[in-house]
């Protein structure tokens, strides 16, 4: 199994000061950065393979990533540039495009989410499945990207949702994603369609949702939902994001396992 943590957007919703400008995944938490968490989590969970896309400001996550200890035996971490990340995070997942074609399950995560052990281990348990993670608790509202489910099916992912759709249960995405081999294929085409036709300013989880709604199409079926609702976790985007990350998400974290703090 293989994680690619999307860490190349600049983060402007964040309005760090000009000036001091840092990637998202550089955030600290209790003197932890997001991307060492990222790692630790990983590398508890037995996914020793991490590919980090970057984009804005590499130099300064390629430093926190040389302070960063690996297990012995673990490769290291494999960089890859998205030099236009300023556009969508779409461009970006079809710059990682030969890391979703290798072979075996690929986990596709945002690197910008302070989050809990449990959230992972609900991605990563079982073998080889496509899955997505629901939490049926969360603030309604246009930032969300919600998930649609319908007889327990997964219907729509979006954050606007048509009047007429059909469903029975909705939550919000947490950002990470697990694919298939054959199913990461298919969505690094999708992504390269969105290149091809000049929409590379779109977000990679409009491509998702193609992948989505083309297997309902199908009616394969092919995507099961972990629900980690009551898990805590927050994507970090507006500055009162980092301070409910410390106030809120962070006490309810549990240690991660092989990590002393």
């Amino acid at each position: 199994m293989r994680a690619i943590i999307l860490a190349a957007g600049l983060g402007l919703r964040l309005q760090q000061q000009p000036g001091k400008q840092f990637p998202k995944c550089l955030l600290r938490f209790d003197g932890i950065t997001l991307l060492e968490r990222h790692l630790r989590m990983l590398d508890a969970a037995g996914v020793t393979e991490v590919v980090l896309a970057l984009g804005f400001e590499p130099a300064q996550v390629q430093a926190e990533l040389a302070n960063i200890a690996r297990p012995a035996g673990h490769p290291p971490v494999e960089i890859v540039l998205n030099p236009r990340f300023d556009l969508g995070s779409v461009l970006t997942v079809h710059t990682v495009a030969d890391a979703l074609t290798r072979g075996g399950d690929v986990l596709l995560m945002d690197a910008d989410v302070l989050y809990d052990e449990r959230i992972l281990n609900a991605l990563v348990a079982g073998e080889t499945v496509n899955r997505l993670l629901i939490d049926r608790d969360f603030e309604a509202g246009d930032e969300p990207v919600k998930l649609c489910l319908r007889d327990g099916v997964p219907v729509e992912l979006r954050k606007q949702l048509m009047a007429d759709l059909q469903y029975d249960t909705i939550g919000e995405s947490v950002g990470f994603f697990r694919f298939q081999e054959h199913t990461a294929r298919r969505l690094a085409e999708i992504v390269k369609g969105y290149v091809d036709s000049g929409r590379a300013n779109m977000p990679h989880e409009e491509a998702v949702r193609d992948l989505l709604l083309e297997s309902l199409a199908q009616r394969s079926h092919q995507f099961d939902t972990a629900d980690v609702t009551g898990a805590p976790w927050i994507e970090i985007d507006f500055p009162g994001d980092v301070e409910r990350a410390a106030n809120e998400v962070l006490p309810q974290l549990l240690p991660i396992v092989g990590f002393a703090q």
